[in-house]
Parts: structure tokens; C-alpha cells; sequence
């Protein structure tokens, strides 16, 4: 005797998902269910808690991309098994990798821009390690081929992300930061030959502050260690944080010079998911010659099916990130790109101007120069019964997620806002976000905050 019927099937099958008994249940949240179960109804389940997270187009806050052309997500879907690291296996994603390392080795001005050396990372963070790794063993070899002892490295770098930070930590290096003051907010060529001496490894310059969108100035701190090499011989190299910038300036700023136009450049990284427009999960990092980057730290293997050389702290990754970025290069070219950030860019100014009207704040950086968008504080003197994080969290009821935070040391006094503009905020979503920032503020004068939050309480990543 059958122990099912055809018909009970059918019948599971033409019921409404949110009629099931497994949706009129909880579903397990921190152990694995027993049982299997239909898969219309598992991704009901997961896509339905995702309507909680926030709209990713008006999060306004992130430096990540949240627009993607419908040819990307068809490209990511075809490449979701491709594993990058197996180059024997994919051998065409491990030349698409090759050919965007070229391409960025020459929009970054490599001397040798074909035959140069790079690779892609899951992000710039993991990029920047790279580089630093790079600049330690180079300082290390040196110190050990003069006798010298190499026991106490350290790196000079202005107000940076976190990711530098884990760096020195994680590889056992003094990290120099150089503190924000009221009246500079940028690392200077002089704060940098304050603390520079012959354990530095390195310099970092940050082209797009997370703080304040602001480019730091590259050309000026190559220009002073090229005179304390030659007033006391000390030869520090410079690697460039470029995470956002480097996908922006070469196209908006082709005069500034940054990149590997300065001799002392040594390596260069970037996000490919933020301003070079991909999707979450690709960054790059680029020497300016092959002989920059150690051959120690180049490692070969031969188990997934041929002889490969790897640098990288991850080992299997996507491929679709990496085939994505390539898309976008022979999609937009340098004068698609340019039009994009060009917009960015004006939309970011206007912003910044229909903002200072209204003489509550005091801007920071007012979109000219830097990234696209702006940051401004609460002008001093002002009788206002809300802080910048009572605004936050009043425009988070209309969706926006805008950062705001106190910076750093020496100016944690300062609490500032900053608005990112990226490809897929229009001039109308602008407008719109002008017309609640509006009514927030009309709110407060009307229902007065008898408590204004802090940055604990209103809580949100500032992606710093």
C-alpha cells in the first residue's frame, strides 16, 4: 500500500507559500532545522527578513556601490562558481585579472604598465595590507643587508580607516597616525618628517579621507621626503591609500599628481566596489614595478591543477567580482567613467550649497577637490535643541542613512555629518533628501528634544 498519493503532491504544490504550516511557525534562527523544506518557502523566509535592512540606495553613508547595470547581474549569476584562485580551471577569469591589473597599472601611470605587478583582493583593505607587507620586507631587507637591526618598524599615516590599523596590529608594526588638529584635518608634508626616522617603512597618504571625502596631499609629502633623502639620506617609499580615490581622480583630476608620475610611489590600492563602480567583493593593488613587490612574499602552488604564483591573504574567491570590473572598463571607458563621477561630483556641490543656506552649519568640505558629496558641523553659537545625530536619526524614518560622527584625535570636540554621493543618486533624490532634511528641522522647532541623542545612542556604522 502506497504510503503518499499523487494528489497530495499536486496539492502541496498549488498551496499559497504564506498558507503553509512552516511559515505559520517560527522558523529555527540559531540551530539547523531537522527537516528539509520547500524551497519557495525557505527563500520566502530569508527574502522576507531581508525587507528589514535598509534601501542600499539611499544609504548615503557607505563608499560602496549599491547601482549595477542588469548586465553585471546576469555576469555575476554566470560566474557565481568561478573560484578566481584556480587559474588552471578558469583559465579565462585569470586573464581578465591580468588585463584589468594592466589597465589600472596604466590609468595609474605605471612606467611599465604592461608588465608591472598586481592583483585583485576581496577589498581595498585587504589591498592595503599587501602593500604595507611589501613595504616592511623591503625596509627589512635593506636593514639586514647594512647589519642594522629590523625589530621596530613603523608607518606614517594621516586620519585613516580602520584597515590600517589592523595592519600594524596584526604585522607587528608602530603605526604613526598623525592626529587631526583644529585648523588641519589632513596629514601635512611637515607633521610627516616630524615622526619620520630609519625604522619608518613607509608613508601613506590617503586620497579620500573617510573622515571628510578630502584628498590628502601626495605630491607635497613625496616633494619633503625627497629632501630628507637628500638631507640625510633616509629613503622612504610611499604607498597611496587611493580605496576611493583611485578610481575617481585619474578621471575628474588628470592633472593632480598621486600616482606613479611620482617616482616615490611605490604601490597603489583601491576598491573596485566603490568608485570603480562593481560589485561588494573586489579590490586592487598595484607596484609600480615588478621589482617593488618581494619574491618572498609570492607564493606558487600546484594542487588545483598547474604551477600558480598567489600574493593575497585570502586563497579561493569569486571570480564574478573580478570579471564585473572588467565589464564596467570595456563598458564605460575613460570617458564613461568621467561622465559618471562628473555627475557625482555636481550633485555633491549642489548638496553642499542648498545645505549652507539654510546658515545652520558650517561646511567641511563643500564637494570641490575630494569625492563626490560633502560634510559639514552644526555652526557654533546656534541655539538648536538637536545635534547632527538627532538628524541622522530623524531622516533613517524617511530611509536615509547619513553618517554622522565625531572625527578623531586631537578634534573629538568636532561631530560632523557626511553625505557620499554615488553613481545612482540623482539630482531629484537630492531634492528629495533636501525636502526631509527640511521638515526635520521644522520637526525639532516644533516638538523640541528635551534629551539630543549620542553617538552611542543613535547608534549606525560611519563606515570610517
Amino acid at each position: 500500500m502506497a504510503l503518499y498519493q499523487k494528489d497530495d503532491h499536486r496539492s502541496n504544490l498549488l498551496d499559497d507559500i504564506y498558507a503553509s504550516p512552516d511559515l505559520g511557525v517560527s522558523m529555527p534562527k540559531y540551530r539547523i532545522p531537522d527537516e528539509e523544506h520547500d524551497p519557495r518557502i525557505a527563500y520566502a523566509a530569508v527574502h522576507d527578513e531581508l525587507m528589514l535592512d535598509g534601501n542600499s540606495r539611499q544609504n548615503l553613508a557607505t563608499f560602496c556601490q549599491t547601482y549595477l547595470d542588469p548586465e553585471i547581474h546576469k555576469l555575476m549569476d554566470e560566474s557565481v562558481d568561478k573560484n578566481m584562485i584556480d587559474k588552471d580551471e578558469y583559465p579565462q577569469t585569470a586573464e581578465i585579472e591580468s588585463r584589468c591589473v594592466a589597465m589600472i597599472a596604466d590609468l595609474w601611470n605605471s612606467p611599465d604598465a604592461a608588465n608591472t605587478i598586481g592583483c585583485s583582493t576581496t577589498g581595498s583593505s585587504e589591498a592595503a595590507m599587501l602593500g604595507g607587507l611589501a613595504m616592511k620586507w623591503k625596509w627589512r631587507a635593506k636593514r639586514q643587508a647594512q647589519g642594522k637591526p629590523a625589530d621596530k618598524p613603523n608607518l606614517i599615516c594621516g586620519p585613516v580607516q580602520v584597515c590600517w590599523h589592523k595592519f600594524a596590529r596584526y604585522f607587528d608594526v608602530e603605526l604613526r597616525e598623525i592626529p587631526m588638529e583644529h585648523g588641519r584635518l589632513l596629514m601635512s608634508p611637515e607633521e610627516v618628517l616630524k615622526r619620520c626616522d630609519e625604522n619608518t617603512i613607509g608613508v601613506v597618504p590617503t586620497l579620500g579621507v573617510t573622515f571628510t571625502l578630502q584628498f590628502e596631499d601626495v605630491k607635497g609629502v613625496s616633494e619633503a621626503l625627497d629632501q630628507l633623502q637628500n638631507d640625510t639620506g633616509l629613503d622612504i617609499p610611499i604607498h597611496v591609500d587611493a580605496a576611493s580615490g583611485g578610481f575617481v581622480a585619474p578621471f575628474l583630476y588628470e592633472e593632480l599628481l598621486w600616482d606613479f608620475r611620482l617616482p616615490r610611489v611605490k604601490s597603489i590600492n583601491a576598491s573596485g566596489h566603490k568608485h570603480g563602480l562593481s560589485p561588494l567583493g573586489v579590490g586592487w593593488v598595484v607596484w609600480r614595478e615588478k621589482q617593488d613587490l618581494p619574491e618572498e612574499l609570492i607564493f606558487n602552488v600546484n594542487y588545483l591543477g598547474g604551477n600558480m604564483p598567489t600574493f593575497a591573504l585570502n586563497f579561493s574567491r569569486p571570480g564574478g567580482q573580478i570579471i564585473a570590473q572588467y565589464y564596467n572598463f570595456l563598458r564605460l571607458g575613460r570617458d564613461g567613467y568621467r561622465r559618471i563621477h562628473q555627475s557625482c561630483i555636481d550633485t555633491g556641490i549642489y548638496l553642499a550649497e542648498e545645505i549652507a543656506k539654510s546658515g545652520l552649519v558650517e561646511m567641511i568640505y563643500d564637494g570641490r577637490g575630494g569625492l563626490p558629496g560633502c560634510c559639514y558641523k552644526l555652526k557654533e553659537g546656534l541655539d538648536t535643541n538637536y545635534t547632527l545625530y538627532d538628524l541622522s536619526d530623524r531622516l533613517r524614518a524617511r530611509g536615509w542613512q547619513i553618517a554622522s560622527y565625531s572625527l578623531p584625535s586631537n578634534a573629538q570636540d568636532i561631530v560632523i555629518q557626511r553625505i557620499l554621493v554615488r553613481h545612482g543618486f540623482t539630482h531629484d533624490l537630492a531634492n528629495l533628501l533636501l525636502d526631509d532634511m527640511n521638515r526635520s528641522v521644522e520637526f525639532f522647532k516644533e516638538h523640541p528634544i528635551v534629551k539630543p541623542m549620542t553617538r552611542d545612542e543613535a547608534g549606525g556604522f560611519n563606515h570610517s
